[in-house]
């Protein structure tokens, strides 16, 4: 019988994590304990990239607080343009960058984001993911997680491109991805292997960030309770997040 590839072994850890009564930042916690447990040599390949990422500062010129959100148009799950301004007139909008419905940690959070999205509802705010995958895959990633809000295809991460977000895997990463059950290309509809770097912008009615979260380490998201800070805050008491 063949050895089960890292992304099988995963589905049961992501569903027990999905499960846990815990803040978001344990449950993503727990996927990566069973990588490093399980394939320490796959931790070892995502540990360098990261180190990469960081050494080259990836995300750090994106959209800072107080700084405006460049406007977008993208689709979503079902093919319908999404505009950023519309959305901005009702009130506060949350928007996420994840790699992909083929992440667990995505899955995740797209899950916590599900759970908050009533009470992000009733502060008078709006949440939309965004994701390089095409929308077939987007759809899959917000049947997921029962999402109440749109999943959009940034196709060949151009809107990641333009808020500095976006980057290239490295050969290294693409091929431990490949062997491990992670091929993207059929998702992503290209062979770039560009991902984005996954981050959290809480945009405020004046189309200037409020909060943000970015993190070259796609094994750690923004908070829950940090995201209705802000949306309940829309420009009082801005702040900037960053893990550790």
């Amino acid at each position: 019988m063949a050895e089960k590839t890292v992304a099988e072994l995963l589905q049961q850890t992501t569903e027990d994590s999905r499960m846990m009564d815990a803040p978001l930042s344990m449950r993503l916690q727990a996927v990566a304990d069973a990588v490093r447990r399980l394939r320490p040599e796959f931790t070892a390949v995502v540990d360098r990239m990261v180190a990469r990422l960081e050494a080259n500062e990836v995300g750090r010129n994106a959209p800072d607080v107080g700084e405006p959100m460049p406007e977008f148009i993208l689709p979503d799950q079902d093919g319908r343009l999404v505009r950023l301004g519309e959305l901005l007139e009702a009130g506060p909008v949350v928007v996420s960058f994840n790699r992909g419905h083929w992440c667990p940690y995505c899955r995740l959070n797209a899950d916590g984001l599900a759970e908050i999205a009533p009470e992000v509802r009733r502060l008078g705010g709006k949440i939309v993911a965004i994701s390089p995958e095409t929308h077939r895959y987007g759809a899959a990633l917000r049947d997921y997680a029962d999402a109440p809000f749109p999943v959009l295809t940034d196709l060949d991460n151009g809107y990641a491109l333009l808020l500095n977000l976006a980057f290239w895997v490295g050969d290294e990463k693409r091929v431990a991805m490949k062997e491990s059950g992670f091929d993207i290309e059929p998702y992503n509809g290209n062979n770039t292997w560009m991902l984005p770097v996954p981050a959290t912008f809480v945009v405020g009615r004046d189309g200037l960030v409020k909060a943000r979260y970015i993190d070259p380490d796609y094994r750690r998201r923004m908070e829950l309770d940090a995201i209705l800070e802000a949306v309940a805050a829309d420009g009082s008491g801005e702040r900037r997040l960053r893990s550790a």
